[in-house]
């Protein structure tokens, strides 16, 4: 078997924790700024109806509960021998800090959960709050993840985000103040965005040192305003191969110590328009380690330190 040429973020737990590590994905009631101060409204023009990442999570139930069912479904899958609480679908620091405190403590508090990861916007991230998440970078293995999607602001723009890069420039500096692991979201195939945009903001997160990343491929879901859109003939979507050879290019150009969390995803089946090719998780992991493979190459292969 040919070796990972890419640093691969369950290898680096495995290693780090001594044994199988898994996420569990929770949701615990949050809302978000962009969609009318709450869970209404449509939110990113791409966003899940649901709030991004949503599929899966057991809703209704207390977060030891949705920590308790998933650990029993690892276990004996996976046989995960321990857990990170992964704080999801919407914006998890969107909230008055005494919440974020009980809501992270409760997810601590299961036997076997080892660390978190607290997903959240950039826009999201109050002096306050990051005392917060200082105090949990101190106390646990904690992770900070910011959707970012893109460095262009024309992108972002479009996207109905409500931030700009600057923003998040802001939110990551202040946070690598704090001493915190980040992991930034991107999404590859945004409609407008050329090869070179992409490389564009793969280069910016080299020159960055982001600790961690997660690659996404464009979804387009029905019941979005990125749907409809779709529906009209205006949304252009990736080929396998395009996003497969774009991924590698993006791999090449991180620096060997970025973590590399997730290199594709797969939307919700019961709403996901585009593309369908997407639905094959592992078809697509297979091809891009094909596509390192004929190229000879390997993360950080195209990454200049300054």
């Amino acid at each position: 078997m040919r070796k990972k040429v890419f640093h691969l973020y369950s290898s680096y737990l495995k290693q780090r924790f001594g044994g199988r590590v898994h996420k569990i994905s929770i949701d615990a009631g949050f809302g978000c700024p962009n969609r009318e101060g709450g869970r209404q409204g449509h939110g990113c023009l791409f966003c899940d109806p649901g709030g991004s990442g949503s599929t899966g999570i057991a809703r209704g139930e207390t977060i030891a509960r949705q920590l308790e069912t998933a650990k029993e479904i690892m276990s004996r899958k996976y046989r995960a021998k321990w857990f990170i609480a992964y704080f999801q679908p919407y914006s998890n620091t969107y909230a008055p800090v005494p919440y974020l405190r009980e809501c992270y403590d409760q997810a601590l508090a299961v036997k076997d959960v080892v660390g978190l990861a607290v997903g959240t916007r950039p826009d999201c991230l109050s002096p306050e709050i990051f005392d917060l998440l200082e105090t949990y970078h101190r106390r646990t293995y904690f992770w900070l993840e910011l959707g970012l999607q893109t460095i262009h602001d024309r992108t972002l723009s479009y996207l109905q985000r409500g931030h700009d890069y600057a923003c998040f420039l802001r939110a990551y500096q202040e946070a690598k103040e704090r001493g915190l692991q980040v992991c930034v979201h991107l999404i590859l195939g945004l409609p407008g965005e050329s090869r070179e945009d992409i490389l564009a903001t793969a280069d910016e997160m080299a020159r960055l040192g982001v600790d961690g990343v997660k690659l996404h491929l464009l979804h387009v879901l029905d019941g979005t305003p990125l749907g409809d859109l779709y529906r009209q003939g205006q949304v252009p979507i990736l080929e396998l191969q395009e996003y497969v050879e774009l991924a590698v290019d993006v791999i090449e150009r991180l620096p060997p110590q970025t973590l590399i969390q997730r290199l594709t995803g797969d939307g919700p089946r019961d709403i996901l328009l585009a593309p369908l090719w997407s639905m094959n998780k592992w078809e697509v992991l297979n091809a891009i380690d094909d596509e390192l493979a004929r190229r000879g190459t390997a993360q950080g292969a195209c990454f200049q330190a300054d």
